[in-house]
């Protein structure tokens, strides 16, 4: 059954809203997956720099909860006898840095690394794509390049048209080529409509729970809700049939490096705020958590963003493996856009990976960020952070 049938079914549930900025999308999805489920071969030709003649992939774009990840979830299913591989672009580009690092001192390693990727999958999808990092940005060209030239078809998702990818970093001229590649070998489509589709969330299931004064610090309130989260962490802990890990005050050890923990044992991990978003943590980090741990709970959580301001600041990639001379520039941003950066990398992942966020803040979710330079960012995490508190998001 290919997406556009699959689409069909979900029209005729109750609960699924109908939103026909979704048709052209749907309709391209599905003549994608025709094409590529036809009993053609695998296409090895060479890159070319004359536009293209025939949808090579197709480019999902528009405002958060528009539905782009749902429609692409629907093509990634219904190719069932091609070889394929879906990942957050976020844990894409992770692999990629991990791979460079092994490939060091050999001759063209992305076109090494994309010959692998190509001999794992035809079609590659990517959700949230969207580039901010002068490594990641240095890198796609020659890997989109070489994963084309092999014949890898790709599906993306991204909050941002084209065009605008990597607007205003750091030597953008330099990724211009990545944006021609993209344009070139790529269907783009913009889903505009008016419904945030995460907020038809159906049944509420309380994640987020807010402070009962404006602070968590106040002593006798803190410890208070800090015995209802223990409670909450227990009770659950129960229901799972952990193990006798949990402990309190532990320490995890994640990729060599250790994260405070307040409990966790094998399914549920409890953090202090600050324990993980207000250090060295990486997106390695949150992948490796939201791979081991099905529930995660997040206590003291501030409010993030706030005014911004000049800094000088060179920058490169947090876990980068290409050295890039980058100098000085007046950067704008406010004290906590880094943990706030460092939270929404956090949320992206465990709602990839379909892990229960249990969250307890000093402010409402809508009022949880605000200033600061990562407001676009950080309205796709309000919006999966709303559809987190869904009870079905537990049962996907």
């Amino acid at each position: 059954m290919g997406p556009l049938a699959r689409y069909q079914q979900q029209l005729a549930q109750a609960e699924f809203v109908d939103d026909v900025s979704q048709y052209q999308a749907i309709q391209a999805l599905e003549t994608l997956y025709r094409s590529l489920t036809s009993s053609k071969p695998k296409s090895t030709a060479k890159l070319k720099s004359t536009a293209k003649t025939t949808v090579t992939g197709l480019y999902l774009w528009g405002d958060v909860g528009r539905g782009k990840t749902f429609l692409m979830d629907l093509f990634y299913d219904s190719v069932e006898s091609t070889p394929k591989l879906r990942l957050h672009f976020h844990r894409f580009m992770a692999r990629i840095h991990k791979e460079m690092i092994a490939e060091s001192g050999n001759r063209e390693p992305l076109a090494r690394i994309a010959k692998r990727i190509a001999s794992e999958c035809n079609i590659l999808c990517f959700d949230e794509f969207f580039v901010s990092d002068i490594g990641d940005a240095m890198i796609l060209g020659k890997l989109f390049e070489a994963l084309f030239s092999e014949g890898v078809t790709l599906v993306a998702t991204s909050n941002i048209p084209i065009n605008e990818l990597y607007r205003n970093g750091l030597q953008r001229q330099r990724f211009l080529a990545t944006i021609d590649l993209l344009n070139e070998f790529t269907l783009e489509i913009h889903l505009n409509g008016k419904t945030d589709h995460r907020l038809h969330h159906g049944v509420i299931q309380q994640r987020y729970f807010i402070n009962d004064t404006g602070t968590s610090r106040d002593t006798d309130t803190a410890q208070s809700q800090h015995n209802a989260f223990a409670e909450r962490f227990n009770a659950m802990s129960a229901a799972t049939e952990a193990s006798s890990t949990a402990a309190n005050s532990a320490k995890l050890v994640v990729h060599g490096r250790v994260i405070e923990t307040i409990k966790y044992d094998d399914h549920i991990a409890w953090f202090r705020f600050d324990a993980l978003c207000d250090g060295p943590r990486s997106q390695l980090d949150y992948i490796d958590i939201a791979t081991r741990f099905k529930v995660v709970m997040l206590s003291e959580v501030p409010i993030l963003g706030g005014e911004p301001r000049g800094w000088i600041r060179a920058r490169g990639t947090e876990d980068g493996v290409i050295a890039i001379e980058t100098g000085e520039r007046q950067l704008s941003y406010a004290v906590n856009d880094d943990p706030a950066r460092r939270f929404i990398s956090l949320v992206d992942e465990l709602y990839d990976q379909g892990v229960e966020l249990y969250i307890q803040a000093d402010v409402a979710m809508e009022d949880l960020y605000s200033g600061g330079a990562l407001s676009f960012e950080f309205r796709r995490t309000l919006s999966r952070l709303t559809q987190m508190q869904s009870l079905t998001y537990s049962n996907d």
